[in-house]
């Protein structure tokens, strides 16, 4: 408690007006406290109105009875409050909670009482003449989901007289209950793709059993001619239900029954101990461990065996106890070659990987299908403590690569984990440069991440080549230049073994890929430079400002036209100006730009005697074509004068669809004209 006593206080003292509001009200304020301080989650505010107007016992469900959020706040005098953002209705406090929890006189046997209403609520007509298969128009989703999935947790909790025979009841044909569908349905994104066409066979005792509710098992288990062994339509067993969710006692219960299989898997193959495993439950798979008609190594159809995913999940309890089993195979790949140690490293669980390197049957650089090592998983995934145990090993090898040639300091210098790039650094039997498939180094893709610190970190070193490209020309400064990391551009400046205006196979230098990109700060970085050519052409003739006109990137342009070696009008190999690719791409601030410099020419033709207006009307683009022709009108009538203006020049408007029509037709006589040439050619 916070406040101590005086806030118990305070909600004593609101608890006392709330029960002397008497009748109905205080029956609702007290079962609405009830409700929101047990339940098993966040309760929607439906299903509490719902819960709170339902008739314990009886057979029909009443709309009259449930209460308004607005009365039921009332009645509950400010000790809760709707979160109107998810649709749910809590406590004012979490001290309020502990205070409630702590005085469980207040309520009497609240989880009873709560089961027996959702009970109910499952038992009546309405809800029993529900269809499964039909269950999405059911307008109550909302709480018939809680009622269905969280009733028998909190019979579990405390079983009634009443409950138990409420239960009993919905267990009566429970197979095509609705409940027993959307008690399915969230089981059914973890393990099944069930088919709820066909009834779901699940019946009361898997239902039973998935709770952990004893007696009732126990009932069921009693009656003469009761199969302990039927499967739902997963291919599910009460005994694997009740292994999945560890409930040691209803495991007793139903083991007592000599004719019980313990053995047998589901329609994936998994067994009762598997799923025991699977969710760490150690009891249950000690019990099962105790019997000898159990296979403690049997996998899944995917070759998952219970250890496998003991490690997998990091429980070291249950490795153990399986480990101590003289026929369980630690190092036993599933069918993509992931062995157990192999998951424990992609997850980090630095005690289950302490537990199996112990082992002299562990191969601790068993590598999966696709050639990654439990250390290049731990590395990629920046597990320190695991790389630190592999690294300890002998039989490890920490340059090993995987198919792609990926190494496990590639990875952690590509994913950013530091400690783990110096751990490996640290190594004689490490090659820092060592590329991938694509000619990609640590370096490079640390550089194109922007991972300041492993950059910094290779290039201290002296067998690191600062300026190797991949395999398609690109340096690790072109790769940072792209991907605007500032920082590692600046590092790889500094350097005189970098080649700043190094072009890649297509020609791009980093200074045309940060134009492109209209990383300003990038660009000012490498105009600095003595060495780097703002007019060198990349593919297709284009210069660093063809590329920033293009895609529209306006600061860059103006710092480009601020190179006096810049030619603000050189034209590409087809013979199109910066003006010309900004005007088919409708960047209007970028023509406006360009066409303010005496040295662009407004009406230059291409190869193919395309102006910048032509293709600006090709493409459609009104705006374009209207600033292009105040400035050829403005040339024609003042002769160039000074002054020129958009607004001041041009008061017309043309046909966009017109002018359009026009290049169009004119692109269709010079096509013709080519197809001519080509067959006089060929004859």
């Amino acid at each position: 408690m916070t406040d101590g006593l005086g806030l118990g206080g305070v909600y004593g003292e609101t608890l006392s007006r709330i029960k002397g509001q008497g009748g109905e009200k205080s029956r609702l304020g007290m079962a609405a406290l009830m409700w929101i301080s047990h339940s098993e989650r966040p309760l929607k505010v439906d299903a509490l109105c719902h819960a709170l107007g339902v008739e314990i016992g009886s057979p029909d469900l009443d709309d009259d009875n449930v209460p308004s959020i607005e009365a039921l706040l009332a009645c509950c005098q400010g000790l809760v409050a709707v979160d109107r953002e998810a649709s749910t209705i809590r406590l004012i406090h979490f001290t309020l909670q502990e205070y409630l929890r702590a005085r469980p006189e207040l309520f009497g046997a609240a989880h009873s009482t709560m089961a027996e209403t959702c009970l109910s609520y499952l038992n009546s007509h309405q809800i029993r003449a529900l269809s499964p298969s039909r269950s999405h128009e059911f307008r109550g989703a909302e709480f018939l989901e809680y009622f269905s999935l969280c009733w028998g947790m909190h019979a579990k909790r405390e079983l009634s007289h009443v409950a138990k025979e409420l239960a009993l009841n919905l267990f009566d044909d429970y197979g095509n209950h609705i409940s027993a569908k959307t008690l399915l349905d969230g089981e059914k994104s973890r393990f099944f793709p069930v088919d709820f066409g066909e009834p779901s066979l699940f019946s009361g005792l898997h239902c039973a059993s998935f709770f952990g509710i004893v007696d009732i098992v126990d009932i069921f288990v009693g009656v003469e001619g009761c199969d302990v062994n039927q499967t739902d339509c997963t291919g599910s067993t009460p005994l694997a239900w009740a292994a999945l969710n560890g409930h040691e006692e209803v495991m007793k219960v139903l083991l007592a029954r000599e004719d019980n299989s313990l053995d047998k898997p589901d329609m994936y193959s998994r067994t009762p101990l598997w799923r025991a495993a699977l969710n760490g439950h150690q009891g249950v798979v000690k019990t099962l461990l105790g019997r000898d008609d159990v296979n403690p190594d049997r996998p899944d159809i995917r070759g998952r065996t219970p250890i496998w995913f003991a490690a997998l999940n990091g429980h070291e309890g249950v490795v153990k106890i399986l480990l101590e089993r003289g026929d369980v195979n630690p190092n036993k790949p599933d069918i993509d070659g992931q062995a157990p140690l192999w998951w424990a490293a992609v997850n980090g669980n630095e005690g289950v990987v302490k537990i199996l390197l112990r082992r002299d049957d562990i191969d601790p650089g068993k590598p999966s299908e696709s050639g990654e090592t439990p250390l290049w998983c731990a590395a990629l995934n920046g597990h320190e403590g695991v790389v630190k145990l592999l690294l300890e090993r002998d039989d490890v090898s920490p340059d090993k690569p995987d198919i792609y040639g990926q190494t496990p300091l590639w990875c952690a210098a590509a994913s950013g984990h530091g400690e783990v790039v110096k751990m490996l650094l640290g190594r004689q039997d490490v090659t820092p440069d060592k590329p991938d498939s694509e000619g990609a180094t640590p370096l490079w893709w640390a550089a194109k991440k922007g991972h300041e610190g492993m950059v910094k970190m290779l290039l201290g070193r002296g067998d690191v080549n600062p300026d190797k490209p991949d395999n398609y020309g690109q340096t690790p400064l072109f790769s940072a230049a792209s991907n605007e990391h500032e920082g590692v551009v600046e590092m790889l400046l500094r350097r005189d073994d970098v080649n700043p205006d190094k072009p890649s196979c297509y020609g791009q230098t980093p200074l045309h890929r940060a134009a492109e990109m209209g990383y300003e700060g990038v660009v000012k970085m490498l105009l600095r430079r003595n060495d780097v050519n703002p007019e060198k052409r990349g593919i297709y003739g284009r210069t660093p400002l063809w590329s920033a006109a293009y895609y529209g990137r306006e600061r860059v342009v103006k710092i480009l036209l601020g190179q006096h070696e810049v030619n603000p009008d050189e034209p590409d190999i087809n013979g199109r100006t910066p003006l010309c690719g900004a005007a088919r791409k409708g960047h209007e601030g970028v023509a406006k730009i360009l066409l303010r410099r005496d040295d662009v020419s407004p009406d230059k033709q291409d190869i193919y005697g395309q102006t910048p207006l032509w293709g600006a009307a090709e493409s459609g683009q009104e705006g374009v074509a209207n600033i292009l022709l105040g400035r050829i009108w403005w040339d024609i009538e003042s002769d160039k004068g000074a002054g020129w203006g958009e607004s001041d020049a041009w008061h017309g408007r043309f046909d966009v669809d017109l002018l359009r029509g026009t290049a169009l037709e004119s692109q269709r006589t010079v096509s013709r004209s080519r197809s001519r040439n080509r067959i006089g050619r060929s004859r």
